[in-house]
């Protein structure tokens, strides 16, 4: 089985890389992070994302720009808000938009 691919976005990076870290302590999945709009734009070149989570702190324009990249890169990609949280909250919250159990 191949790992879900996650794509973080997240303003702040002490956050960002606690999550990833979190994310990618699970053998099936790889979490990306990105702290801006330019580091997501990087993150999509030659990456195919099962998941992309949004940190609520991103800036509503960055957001909606995100939101766009991920719909030309692959209409299926599902986009949901982070809310933050502990590791089971997060882990949860992945589970819930791959539609894992």
């Amino acid at each position: 089985m191949e790992k879900k691919q996650i794509l973080v976005l997240a303003d702040h990076p002490e956050i960002l890389e606690t999550i990833i870290r979190l994310i990618n302590k699970n053998e099936d999945w790889f979490g990306v992070g990105a702290n801006s709009y330019e580091e997501a734009v990087i993150a999509f070149q030659g990456n195919e994302f099962d998941l992309v989570l949004l940190g609520v702190g991103m800036d509503d324009e960055i957001e909606r720009r995100i939101l766009e990249i991920c719909k030309a890169a692959d209409p299926g990609i599902v986009c949901v808000r982070h809310y933050g949280g502990g590791s089971g909250l997060l882990y949860s919250e992945i589970r819930h938009a791959l539609g894992e159990n």
